[in-house]
């Protein structure tokens, strides 16, 4: 009994030796990733929010007076254009949802060995810089442009139709520029899809618009909350669109926070837009995800 004993003890020993370094290698794994949201994002936030409470100017400098009455006043100038930032990003979202979800349906189930080229082809502007690739939008739109200048001449549009500085330019950019955002999570959440599940629905006579509306579209949610989710927060937060294809009554809030940097040099007034725009756009997202009902969705998910 004794020599068993002494052979086992020095086994135990070892094996609890091991374990802190088992417990401690999911930590060490995910450290590299916790380091760069501590130096890219942590700090940087910790710093606007100090300069969101200092007063002072570009040539005095600025000094730290926890002046919260900055927030107060940016929203009270600004608001007009904080509301219309919600309103595009959030028309521009539902475009992309209505057109993007019919693309990745018909690439998931209709597109066949060619679903790769499909999806390449709809990356493939990606290659292009987003600020070319909205300025193209500018020319195509243009008074006397390739689009609106012989439909003019033919005598199908009056001559002083225009659509650019318009909101329908402004969501038209955003939604052309953010649809891949949209088709790429619906996509996935339609090949992962289960076909014996829908081939169960037909066989239970289920009409396809039943199948679709009863089994499809609710495994496909996981996919539509993400895709909003990437969708929406960009869209409204975007300054390009409406800076290339608007005008001054299109204005967003991201060309607000632009300006107040770059031309007025105001820093604690566009640290303050930024997150008074980044509390709305998440007030924005939890009302959704709560619509929406997200623990079903993620229950979905996991299945």
């Amino acid at each position: 009994m004794e020599r068993a004993v002494r052979t086992d003890l020095p086994v135990l020993t070892r094996r609890r030796r091991r374990r802190p370094r088992a417990a401690l290698a999911p930590y060490l794994m995910v450290l590299p990733g916790w380091l760069w949201l501590a130096a890219f994002f942590v700090t940087p936030v910790i710093v606007m929010v100090s300069l969101s409470l200092q007063t002072g100017d570009f040539i005095d400098g600025f000094r730290q007076t926890f002046h919260f009455h900055t927030y107060a006043t940016v929203v009270q100038t600004y608001h007009v254009q904080l509301v219309r930032s919600l309103l595009y990003g959030a028309a521009a979202t539902a475009a992309c949802a209505l057109v993007g979800y019919p693309v990745a349906y018909w690439i998931a189930f209709r597109a066949g060995r060619h679903k790769s080229v499909f999806l390449f082809l709809l990356l493939l502007p990606f290659f292009v810089s987003f600020v070319i690739r909205t300025q193209s939008w500018n020319v195509v739109l243009a008074d006397n442009g390739v689009l609106l200048g012989p439909l003019k001449h033919l005598g199908l549009l009056p001559a002083g139709f225009h659509v650019l500085a318009t909101p329908y330019a402004v969501i038209g950019g955003l939604t052309y520029n953010f649809l891949p955002f949209m088709v790429l999570p619906v996509y996935v959440a339609l090949e992962r899809m289960d076909a014996k599940v829908i081939e169960a629905s037909t066989d239970l006579y289920a009409s396809r618009a039943q199948t679709f509306w009863r089994v499809v579209l609710p495994l496909s949610l996981p996919g539509v909350f993400a895709g909003v989710l990437l969708t929406f927060v960009p869209a409204s937060a975007d300054y390009v669109n409406a800076g290339i294809l608007g005008g001054p009554s299109t204005t967003m809030i991201g060309n607000i926070i632009q300006t107040e940097y770059f031309t007025n040099l105001d820093y604690p007034a566009a640290a303050a837009l930024s997150f008074v725009l980044m509390g709305a756009l998440l007030l924005a997202v939890f009302a959704y995800a709560r619509a929406l009902g997200t623990e079903d969705v993620l229950e979905v998910a996991a299945r």
